[in-house]
């Protein structure tokens, strides 16, 4: 029997990840977590064959969960499900330990392979992923701010210049929340983990003159 434990801070997504899991013959899912102090709570009382993990959650910017768990826990498999497909970022993800990456537009029989081939320690990349991967290479690299979409580099360009969130989702029209995931988001594919770091590359990287 294969003993999950999923972090996700979505509680339907979860729901629906859990019941898909345990569909398949021989997986069980012993525990969840909504937040990064939950996960490493979870992972240190648990026993578990492998850790499925979103990206981003609250409590934690970028790599920092998997390379904490890595370190922690060097013996657990860890299956990021993500929504983010950027070669950067996956990249990121698997040079701070985790052992395998999806993302969440990935099919149940893709789910399953990962989940067998990275519970046995092995590592797993769905084909397009990792030719994608490997192209990228080949290319000379993009800085990490071409990868941000429009509306994560309007909200980057409204953080360095000094702006509020809760200023940045008035003159947006937006809400705090979202703003708040557009900056989580715009953070991780930067690498970066900190208002100064952002501002600083920002300055670095002749951004918003």
């Amino acid at each position: 029997m294969t003993r999950i434990i999923i972090a996700d801070d979505h509680t339907l997504f979860r729901i629906g990840l859990k019941q898909m899991l345990e569909s398949f013959d021989g997986i069980t899912v012993v525990a969840e977590a909504a937040n990064a102090a939950q996960t490493l709570a979870v992972v240190q009382g648990v026993a578990a064959d492998l850790l499925i993990s979103d990206l981003t959650m609250p409590g934690t910017i970028g790599t920092q969960l998997i390379e904490q768990l890595h370190r922690q826990h060097p013996a657990l498999p860890i299956l990021i499900l993500s929504m983010h497909d950027e070669p950067a970022t996956v990249r990121r993800a698997l040079q701070a330990g985790a052992t395998g990456y999806l993302t969440k537009e990935s099919s149940p029989d893709t789910l399953h392979a990962a989940v067998r081939q990275v519970a046995a320690g092995e590592r797993f990349i769905p084909p397009a992923l990792a030719e994608t991967l490997a192209f990228e290479t080949i290319r000379p690299t993009s800085p990490p701010h071409e990868t941000l979409s429009q509306r994560e580099r309007q909200i980057f360009k409204l953080i360095a210049q000094g702006g509020m969130l809760s200023q940045i989702a008035e003159q947006l029209h937006l809400s705090p929340k979202t703003v708040t995931t557009h900056k989580t988001h715009l953070m991780e594919k930067l690498g970066i983990a900190n208002n100064a770091d952002l501002i600083r590359y920002a300055i670095e990287h002749k951004l918003f003159d």
